[in-house]
């Protein structure tokens, strides 16, 4: 289990001191919101790309991958029922999957709930089968970069299109390609699902693809009420060896101090967890 932090909470800071910091205060892994580059990642040069994972790398870090992938974009929709938006999603999804590849990531987590929500006139089953369209057309080219991409259930304060860990299931197994895969995220957990967190991730198995942590406060973790510990045992016994990534949205307390908190609580449990365990 490593983990990492998504960056966009260090709005104003430049990239290298992101980097050095994150790195230095525990983190192994840095995960990025495309919006913070660039409102689209095309005008991103390929050279700067590859510039930050180098100096991510000399930190002592690794660009996990890509998650926000459709914020703050114009003309980009997963669930429409225009075809040439549809194609225009799915070729900009290939093009986050360039850049998270320069910048050597592997994943991208798809979640984006203004770019997702039913629009008028179209029913769950007809945006079933326009998602699938976009991640079908997108997915293969995006396995020749290896780059996988893991679908994120939310809660229906935030959209109404995959609120559960089933219903992502559902799209995945519709889509049927080896890089799409199920994104866990606590706060969504929380939110929308009415079996615990443990359960869910013994259930979910090897489908996982990656892991969110946060709170229903929207703070990181051990700065609310959850406890993580069951959590993080349950990560254990089903063996997941991927990234945990700290995904806040309320950046009041300031991004340091989020920051600090968050892996020094993550790192003591995961302690106590293998401690208690041997």
């Amino acid at each position: 289990m490593k983990f990492a932090i998504c960056q966009e909470l260090f709005e104003g800071w430049n990239w290298e001191r992101q980097c050095e910091f994150i790195a230095k205060t525990g983190y192994q892994g840095i995960e990025v919101a495309p919006f913070t580059l660039a409102a689209r990642i095309g005008d991103v040069p390929r050279e700067t790309l590859q510039t930050m994972r180098r100096q991510a790398e000399a930190a002592g870090l690794q660009v996990i991958g890509l998650h926000w992938l459709l914020a703050k974009t114009e003309g980009l929709y997963l669930t429409s029922p225009d075809e040439a938006v549809r194609h225009a999603t799915s070729d900009y999804l290939v093009q986050l999957g360039e850049a998270c590849a320069a910048l050597g990531g592997t994943l991208m987590v798809h979640g984006s709930p203004f770019q997702r929500n039913l629009l008028p006139g179209v029913s769950r089953e007809q945006a079933y089968d326009y998602a699938a369209d976009v991640f079908s057309r997108c997915l293969p080219a995006l396995a020749k970069l290896n780059v996988t991409i893991c679908m994120e259930p939310l809660t229906s304060k935030e959209t109404d299109f995959v609120l559960t860990c089933a219903d992502a299931m559902e799209l995945i197994d519709k889509v049927n390609q080896p890089n799409f895969v199920l994104h866990q995220d606590v706060k969504a957990m929380l939110g929308s699902e009415s079996d615990p967190i443990p359960t869910l991730i013994h259930r979910y198995r090897g489908k996982v693809g990656h892991f969110h942590v946060n709170d229903t406060n929207l703070l990181g973790p051990g700065m609310g009420e959850t406890n993580f510990r069951p959590i993080i045992q349950a990560l254990i016994e089903t063996g997941y060896d991927g990234w945990v990534s700290v995904e806040p949205f309320d950046y009041s307390p300031g991004c340091e101090r989020i920051a600090r908190e968050s892996i020094e609580y993550l790192q003591r449990i995961l302690n106590d967890v293998r401690t208690s365990t041997c």
